[in-house]
């Protein structure tokens, strides 16, 4: 039972590559700037669910390259879901919590008003959009803060700045769940496969690390876990300024995946831990 996944060197397709039944196309075989390619790719391989683990995820670039981030996050997983309507097949879609405002301290529910702040979020929602209107069965999994051992991601660049310097200024007002791509990967699959027999769970579901913290938080456990002596101060947001502006809140509410899907927020200190061992970086 062949699961077809777009993405290959991305954190999540790399874990992705791990699980069984797996086949993972990189740009070479499906580049998502070829809408039509990567619908040919589902029709040629006929799989049993396909998982886009693939996007434009260059935050502030997409501030002035929008239409390529369009053409990534929403054309091509549009053309990806008709091919998967038409074959009859699942398919599981990425999205972020970007496509929020990013206000308040309550978390998101999935049928929370949307309201992106930016480019990215903005071609993530249009993903969302031409994935229901294809009318496949899917799932869109929104997720957050993403990390592992593979890319470039907040735990890299916390070690790294960690070993530098005795000290690092870090936001603190951003509050999400780290998520790690391995959890990602597993709880895509383990969803792909439940809607093949299951697809009225159709619908558009949560997935993010618990608990919730900030980043200066989630830094301080990276630099005690890695034993760095590196000192965290926490900033504000507006200390530290990037074209995109970046949601306070991240928070998610994962509930209904559980339910649906029997399927728990990770527990991240533990992910975390894994990484560092990944990494060779854990005392």
């Amino acid at each position: 039972m062949a699961i077809l996944v777009f993405g290959k060197s991305g954190q999540v397709a790399r874990e992705l590559a791990k699980l069984p039944e797996t086949l993972c196309l990189g740009r070479d075989a499906a580049d998502l700037t070829d809408p039509m390619a990567c619908a040919e790719a589902i029709r040629f391989h006929q799989p049993a669910a396909v998982i886009n683990a693939a996007a434009y995820t260059a935050v502030d670039a997409a501030e002035s390259d929008e239409a390529q981030a369009t053409l990534v996050n929403a054309t091509a997983p549009g053309a990806m879901a008709r091919a998967c309507a038409d074959l009859g097949i699942p398919l599981v879609h990425i999205s972020t919590d970007y496509v929020f405002a990013g206000d308040g301290e309550t978390p998101w529910q999935p049928d929370d008003a949307t309201a992106p702040l930016g480019a990215y979020g903005r071609s993530k929602l249009a993903g969302e959009t031409a994935v229901r209107d294809a009318g496949c069965t899917h799932a869109i999994l929104r997720t957050s803060w993403v990390v592992s051992a593979h890319g470039a991601n907040f735990v890299k660049t916390m070690l790294r700045l960690g070993a530098e310097r005795g000290s690092l200024n870090v936001v603190a007002d951003q509050i999400g769940g780290p998520t790690a791509a391995a959890d990602i990967a597993a709880a895509c699959h383990r969803i792909a496969l439940q809607l093949i027999d299951a697809p009225d769970k159709t619908g558009t579901y949560h997935f993010a690390g618990a608990p919730d913290c900030s980043w200066a938080d989630f830094a301080r456990a990276i630099f005690d876990e890695a034993e760095l002596n590196c000192t965290v101060h926490d900033i504000p947001s507006s200390d530290y300024p990037t074209p995109a502006k970046r949601p306070l809140n991240s928070r998610l509410d994962c509930s209904t995946t559980n339910k649906t899907f029997g399927i728990e927020r990770p527990q991240w200190h533990a992910s975390l831990t894994q990484i560092l061992k990944d990494l060779g970086a854990s005392k």
